[in-house]
């Protein structure tokens, strides 16, 4: 859900911030802050934000005759 309503408010997700590593973020108003902080000034941008991968799919269950037509 790239665009739900409520999104959680984190500094990676900002459009203020810019990526350093995976702990830490450069924010435009704050300095060097946590991935996961947040301040009043938060503005989303969902270009940053990674959707969770999806699981792969279980296909041992199937014969290959369930493929043909």
């Amino acid at each position: 859900m790239l665009f739900r309503k409520r999104i959680a408010r984190y500094c990676c997700y900002c459009s203020k911030a810019t990526t350093l590593n995976n702990k830490q973020v450069l924010c435009i108003k704050r300095g060097i802050v946590g991935i996961d902080s947040s301040c009043r000034n938060f503005s989303y941008d969902p270009c940053k934000r990674i959707p969770p991968k999806s699981k792969a799919t279980d296909l041992s269950k199937y014969d290959t005759e369930d493929f043909t037509l």
